[in-house]
């Protein structure tokens, strides 16, 4: 059975880290103002500010802010402050046990999706695809969507159905599986390593990315299938795929991920807004059952909680 983390309540201390690149630091600032208006106490120390090159200081500096806040009784979760490059680094600095005894939930995207894997595989805990501070929660209501980040981590209960307007399905159909996935550049990258992505049979994959053109999708969806990772899946939800047209704007990117996947054995849907979107980013918990029903009303549902 997966490892669930409490529930947040009004009041409990955030640790901000920021494992992966450097930021604006008005952007921090605005993300701190929308944690507290949250009812969360955001807490950090110098080393977030540390830089090097492209990366936000050392990689043992960055894992060591992590293993701090899984460490501190007080700290009741963890937030980070954005993607960009760097978070695969500090994996191998990090215990997978240390994170299950702390079992805290950790929040980020795009980057960050070295670590959801590392908690949802390697640790076996529930972990949240969800808004980071720079980008996400400092830009408010257009960045974020706070009903399904508090649906997520505030109620023991089911988040329920999930239906953005914009969801279209590809391949009709309906399954049910643990949700597991992220942005797809950083599952690959993880292929061969001791952080492997490396989800259980019957799983709902959900693919994320941004600014890749139509021929690194082929290529990403080729890898998944000759890895036997896409075999794997039950069903596959993609995300909105911003910028990842052609120049002159054909083939589009989902377009090409339609055909790709039209030969799927399962439910396809395709425009999921979490992780990288225009809009505002839904929070979507990897781990925990969730249902696909692809038709001509298409949605998602989470049919678990992923808090005690």
């Amino acid at each position: 059975m997966i490892l669930k983390p409490r529930a947040l309540e009004p009041g409990d201390r955030v640790a901000v880290v920021s494992p992966a690149s450097p930021f604006d630091r008005q952007e921090f600032d605005d993300g701190l103002v929308e944690v507290r208006k949250l009812g969360f106490v955001p807490v950090y120390d110098d080393s977030v500010f540390a830089r090097q090159a492209y990366v936000s200081g050392p990689a043992e500096l960055r894992a060591e802010a992590i293993r701090s806040a899984w460490r501190d009784p007080t700290i009741a979760a963890l937030i980070a402050v954005r993607g960009g490059y760097g978070t695969a680094q500090t994996l191998p600095l990090l215990d997978p046990a240390d994170a299950r005894r702390a079992c805290k939930p950790f929040i980020g995207y795009s980057d960050l999706t070295a670590m959801l894997t590392f908690l949802t595989v390697n640790a076996e805990m529930v972990a949240f695809h969800g808004p980071t501070l720079a980008g996400r929660l400092g830009r408010g209501a257009e960045a974020y969507d706070r009903t399904s980040l508090e649906r997520a981590l505030c109620r023991r209960e089911p988040m329920g159905e999930l239906a953005p307007d914009a969801l279209e399905t590809v391949r009709a159909g309906e399954a049910i599986g643990p949700l597991y996935g992220g942005t797809v550049t950083q599952l690959l990258a993880s292929l061969g390593t001791s952080f492997a992505f490396n989800p259980p049979n019957g799983y709902v994959l959900f693919f994320d990315e941004v600014g890749e053109r139509p021929y690194r999708l082929d290529r990403m969806v080729t890898q998944l299938r000759q890895s036997g990772v896409l075999g794997r899946a039950a069903a596959i939800i993609v995300g909105e795929l911003p910028r990842c047209d052609e120049p002159a704007g054909e083939p589009g990117g989902r377009a090409v991920m339609a055909r790709l996947l039209a030969d799927f054995p399962g439910p396809v849907v395709l425009g999921f807004p979490s992780g990288h979107t225009l809009g505002p980013a839904m929070t979507l918990p990897f781990g925990v059952a969730c249902r696909v029903i692809a038709d001509d009303r298409p949605r998602v549902i989470i049919e678990e909680s992923a808090v005690e």
